[in-house]
């Protein structure tokens, strides 16, 4: 709006005092200043006050006085003399008028037909008239505004143009809008006003009479703007206009700046105001242009960001007298401020180029070196971001800034990084060689001072680290990896081309960095103090990383061992993500060589010594090692990572006829891997995917330290019960020494109250504190199996016990076994090995046989089983995999020899067969024996048939045993087992076990049901004793579980011993049925639907049976005619026999025929049967 010019408008000093209507200030304003505010000293003056206070009073005083003097004040007094209501509904007529007419010019209401120009009219009018004429063209403009639809016009009109009139017309205006506010709106009036010339003039007016409509004014003129505003002339006036508001109001400006922001309108004005803005306080960091460019191309506000950087590319069109440029400019002149003065492009001489004379030739001064990153930054975001194109000199500049030389601070390393990564991002800014050799030299001066920066910051992460990673990345042609790198470094994403870094590829690769160079200079670099995510940027560990992976160290036999070694103890929480990832690569590079061609250029592994190193200490007794629990940890996830990819890799090694070391099994029982795991759990967040990469790793191949049950202890032993019970612990509670507990055991039963105490102390420890107490808890076991001692003490050693498992299993486990050892094995000195108990889990079981009477410690030695069978599967898994590949390889090498190549794949598969066969062998031996341990000896037996006498009508007495208890303890076991693998269910009950143990089994074992789905193939077994075992353990099935499958499979039975009494013979009979005939007794009582079966195979059976005695010398045709009798009159036969039982037939049976004939006691068999179905079918007997 170059047409307002000339024009006065109303200084920031006169606007404040409006704004606070400061008369003193006002009184000292000069003739022309008030002049521009009379409409609102006038109306103040005049209209009644809301405030009647005596100061405000005396101020209206100050004003009239101050008004008195000034001539313009009587046209302003007459203009409000006015009949403002009539006027505004002439108005709002002429506004409906014109609606009717479509907006075309014809009748006005408000002014009647002109005889001269509005102009001439405006002067010749009284003030009623220039209010219609005024408003009448107001109006006009408002309307037109409206029906555009966004599309920008100039209004040409005569009354706003004519410099005479102006200051009038500005009166006139102010009053309409003061005095008619709803018919006027003041963001309307203001909408209009840009659309006249000197629009922002008389813009600036209305707003200082009316001071508090500042804010609304401008955020509605922000709301309606352009997108762009430097792109079209509308755009441009409403910028010129709000930056004209803006200088008269500074202290807003940059609240309308925010206002723009968060519009996303109008860029310039938001640049413009910024370039504007003078702060009181002279910031030497940042300058306020680079705090407000880089928020809005480096903030999160994606959509911010987008626009500007729309206004970037736009305004690079436009010509320099733009706002972009003069922004430009200015950022230019503060870039060529902080250079150093002496900087050149031209090469210095030689004798410059210590670290002294370097820095003191091109240094950057200390106090300029944070501006000058945040200038970096800045010129990175435009021309990444928004795509600015520097000019030549610009171009230039930058490239002198870059390749300055800052001190020795962390902000110098800063901005050392920052201007390798724009080289990197832009490598157009080198253009010429004069600037391409001022690069390399630059480049050179930062791998000579790395080592003194790094030093002399006192930062850990210092910029060589990065020109090795750079040059690691070059070499292995990762080119997205340094894009990823430097965008990383920048904080900003750009879009940078892998084609553009083929200049600075060649430079890095063949000039400074080839890739000897670059593995002899990583191996030197010293590791990272305290390694932890806290510490930030490119380390020395991103280097060895990025060689690892591209085999560097191997290709030019470069030992990284050592390195890697010193790191991983050189680490600290939280852990740092670089560290899982670097031990991966180096298993890697340790198990597969760098090519085919040479075999054996790999790196070594750890050594066994040095492991022990870190977990010194640990052995036995809590860790207290003096290395960090992180770094035992990771030593931990590489052997068990190790280990695992060794075992993966074994087809790959075998074909290379490679076989590397594996770690022994000695080395893995001095590490407390439980303890580990223990302590890595309550530091999850700060180990972040240490602990579940460990637990995988576990779980595959230490499954035995993953059991469920232990989870599950682990929760009781640390959760709140526990911590509130060691909250009692008392100062005196270490007083009882690991002697002091020997001693105690050594003297049971008689110092059973001393032993009870010291054991109740312990369980206050943690389980961390109880490590030294396991070697004397596990060794005096086998004394707690004497008689007198108190069942009080073996049960908190089962506590204890199970509190040192979740620290320390493997090593307790071995403990355990060789105490509980029968006493000829102990004084033969027969100590086992963790070797010898995953070879043969049954050991575990060849203990004291008084440990299968005593609870507490038969929990113990099944909690052990369980863990030895799961530890048996993942060492014969391991060890399959170790020795089969190399098996095949070397047997296929001898067939390709003796020409049967065609043969090797047979014992691949034979060894799987053989290896699944020995657990499957392995697991139902152990079911087997713990079977064996639920059966009474003798002398339980006579024992509890004299408690049962004793307790005569309490039944149930006698179920409270040792016995009892051993009995549940298995069966719970034992369900488990059959949970975990149903095949295990299937061979024991194909191997079958004794009777006798069939309602204890089904009772006790809930899992059992699945014995329903194979019990039809049992029953098609060809041997006798196998059918005669499933029919018996059918009918224990069908009374627990009467289901429909049970019936189906119970009418099977029925069918198949139908079947049998056609086929056997007279002696097989007798064996077959004897046993299976009071089966029949339960199929009936679970379902009685099978009655009717059931009693015509009895009678069938019996026919059969009389058939054979045909030519005895009794008779025995009378008990058939009974079992007839039975079949037909059941209910009659019982009470005319006074329901016998089976028990008296039986007698009678012997009796009568002397038991010397088979078939004569099967058919009393039969009878009884028959009368023990009657008897429960009626009675539920």
């Amino acid at each position: 709006m170059s047409e307002s010019a000339g024009l006065q408008f109303v200084s920031p000093y006169a606007f404040e005092a409006m704004q606070k209507v400061d008369v003193v200030r006002l009184a000292a304003l000069s003739d022309p200043e008030l002049r521009l505010l009379l409409p609102c000293l006038v109306r103040m003056a005049l209209c009644a006050p809301a405030d009647q206070s005596q100061a405000w009073a005396q101020d209206k005083k100050l004003i009239l006085r101050l008004l008195s003097g000034v001539e313009a004040v009587n046209s302003i007094v007459a203009l409000l003399s006015v009949d403002f209501h009539a006027l505004e509904q002439d108005a709002r007529k002429e506004q409906q008028l014109r609606h009717k007419a479509g907006g075309a010019n014809g009748e006005s209401i408000l002014v009647s037909q002109l005889q001269h120009g509005l102009t001439l009219e405006f002067e010749h009018s009284d003030p009623l008239r220039r209010l219609r004429l005024a408003l009448s063209e107001l109006l006009a403009i408002m309307n037109k505004v409206a029906d555009s639809n966004g599309e920008w016009f100039l209004k040409s009109s005569e009354l706003f143009e004519s410099p005479v009139y102006l200051e009038e017309v500005a009166d006139v205006l102010c009053i309409l809008q003061a005095e008619l506010p709803s018919l006027l709106p003041i963001i309307d009036v203001a909408e209009a006003l840009l659309h006249v010339r000197n629009g922002d003039w008389f813009l600036c007016l209305l707003v200082a009479n009316v001071p508090d409509s500042f804010n609304e004014v401008c955020r509605g003129l922000i709301k309606n703007g352009e997108r762009q505003d430097e792109e079209s002339m509308g755009g441009r006036r409403r910028t010129e206009a709000l930056r004209q508001l803006c200088q008269m109001n500074p202290s807003q400006a940059l609240n309308i700046r925010a206002m723009v922001v968060e519009e996303c309108h109008l860029p310039g004005l938001g640049v413009a105001l910024t370039l504007d803005y003078k702060p009181d306080t002279a910031d030497d960091a940042v300058s306020p242009l680079v705090s407000y460019v880089s928020g809005l191309l480096l903030g999160t506000n994606g959509k911010v960001r987008t626009w500007f950087s729309m206004f970037i590319r736009n305004g690079q069109q436009r010509e320099s007298s733009s706002v972009l440029w003069q922004m430009r400019r200015q950022l230019l002149l503060e870039l060529v401020a902080i250079l150093p003065r002496s900087r050149s492009t031209h090469e210095p001489n030689d004798s410059v180029q210590d670290a002294e004379s370097s820095s003191g030739y091109s240094g950057l001064r200390e106090e300029h070196v944070v501006k000058a990153s945040a200038l970096l930054r800045l010129y990175c975001a435009l021309m990444g971001i928004a795509g600015l194109r520097p000019t030549d000199e610009e171009a230039e500049q930058l490239l002198q800034l870059m390749t300055s030389r800052p001190p020795a601070t962390p902000a110098g390393v800063r901005f050392v990084s920052l201007s390798f990564c724009k080289l990197l991002a832009f490598p157009t800014l080198v253009s010429t060689p004069e600037q391409e050799q001022l690069m390399v030299m630059w480049l050179s001066w930062m791998i000579k001072e790395e080592e003194y920066f790094e030093s002399a910051a006192g930062v850990a992460a210092s910029f060589g680290e990065m020109l090795l990673l750079v040059a690691m990345y070059f070499h292995s042609n990762q080119l997205s990896a340094i894009i990823e790198l430097v965008c990383s470094t920048l904080g900003m994403k750009i879009a940078i081309k892998p084609s553009s870094l083929s200049k600075m590829k060649t430079i890095f690769t063949q000039e400074i960095f080839t890739e000897q160079v670059v593995t002899a200079h990583a191996v030197r670099v010293a590791v990272t103090n305290n390694l932890s995510a806290n510490i930030t940027g490119f380390l020395p560990i991103h280097c060895i990383y990025q060689l690892l992976r591209s085999r560097a160290f191997t290709k030019h036999k470069v030992s990284i061992k050592d390195w890697i070694y010193r790191q991983l103890c050189e680490t600290s929480t939280p852990l740092h993500t670089q560290l899982l990832p670097l031990i991966d690569v180096y298993i890697n590079s340790i198990l597969t060589p760098a090519s085919k061609a040479n075999p054996e250029a790999t790196n070594q592994p750890i050594t066994e010594q040095e492991i022990l190193n870190i977990y010194q200490g640990s052995a036995g007794v809590r860790v207290r090692s003096r290395y960090s629990i992180t770094t035992q940890l990771l030593i931990l996830y590489y052997i068990l990572s190790y280990e695992e990819a060794l075992l993966a890799n074994t087809k790959q090694l075998a074909l290379m006829q490679r076989k590397p070391k594996s770690y022994s099994a000695a080395l893995m029982d001095q590490i407390p891997i439980k303890y580990l795991i223990t302590q890595a759990q309550g530091l999850q967040q700060e180990l972040g995917g240490l602990h579940s990469a460990l637990l995988r790793l576990l779980a595959t191949n230490y499954p035995h330290l993953c059991m469920v049950e232990d989870w599950l202890c682990e929760e009781e032993v640390t959760g709140t019960l526990p911590l509130l019970r060691r909250m009692l612990l008392t100062s005196n509670t270490w007083r009882y020494s690991q002697m002091q507990l020997h001693h105690a055991f050594q003297k049971v039963p008689s110092s059973c109250p001393r032993l009870i105490r010291i054991l109740d102390h312990l369980t206050l420890l943690s389980a961390g504190d109880l490590i030294p107490y396991a070697e004397a808890l596990t060794g005096s076991m086998g004394l707690l199996l004497g008689p007198g001692v108190p069942r009080r003490i073996p049960q908190t050693v089962n506590k204890l016990w199970m509190v040192l498992n979740t620290v320390m299993p493997r090593r307790l486990w071995v403990m355990t076994v060789n105490a509980l050892q029968p006493s000829v094995k102990i004084l033969r000195q027969q100590m086992y090995t963790q070797n010898d108990l995953m070879v043969d889990p049954l050991i575990v079981l060849r203990c004291d046989h008084r440990v299968y009477r005593c609870p507490p410690l038969m929990d113990v030695v099944l909690h052990m089983l369980s863990g030895y069978l799961l530890a048996s599967k993942a060492y014969l898994n391991s060890h399959l995999k170790e020795t089969a590949d190399f098996d095949r390889q070397s047997q296929t090498i001898s067939n390709l020899g003796l020409g049967q190549a065609g043969q090797p794949d047979t014992p691949e598969v034979t060894r799987e067969e053989l290896k699944n066969a020995l657990l499957a062998a392995q697991d139902s031996a152990a079911v087997q024996i713990l079977l064996e341990v639920c059966l009474p000896t003798s002398e339980e037996q006579g024992l509890d048939g004299a408690r049962r006498a004793e307790v005569e009508g309490q039944p149930e007495g006698g179920l409270l045993s040792d016995l009892r208890e051993v009995q549940c303890l298995i069966c719970c076991l034992l369900h488990q087992m059959f949970i975990a693998d149903p095949n295990i269910a299937k061979l024991v009950h194909f191997q079958g076990y004794p009777r006798a143990l069939l309602p204890l089994t089904v009772a006790g074992i809930p899992s059992i049901h699945i014995c329903l789905d194979f019990i039809p193939e049992l029953l098609a077994q060809p041997q006798l004793e196998k059918q005669i075992f499933a029919i018996q353990l059918l009918s224990h099935l069908c009374t627990q579980y009467a289901l429909p499958k049970s019936l189906g499979v119970a009418r099977l039975a029925v069918s198949v011993m139908a079947t049998l009494l056609t086929v056997l013979t007279r002696t097989k009979r007798f064996a077959f049925f004897m046993p299976t005939l009071p089966c029949l007794v339960a199929f009936c009582q679970a379902f009685p639907p099978l009655y009717d079966d059931v009693a015509a195979l009895l009678v069938q059976v019996g026919q059969v049976c009389a058939s054979d005695v045909v030519t005895k010398t009794r008779d025995i045709d009378p008990l058939i005619a009974r079992l007839q009798h039975l079949k037909q009159k059941p209910k009659e036969v019982l009470v005319s026999g006074g329901g016998q039982s089976k028990l008296s037939l039986a007698q009678r049976a012997a009796e009568e025929l002397g038991g010397a004939d088979p078939d004569v006691q099967l058919c009393y068999q039969i009878e009884a049967t028959f009368m023990d179905i009657i008897g429960t079918s009626l009675y539920g007997l």
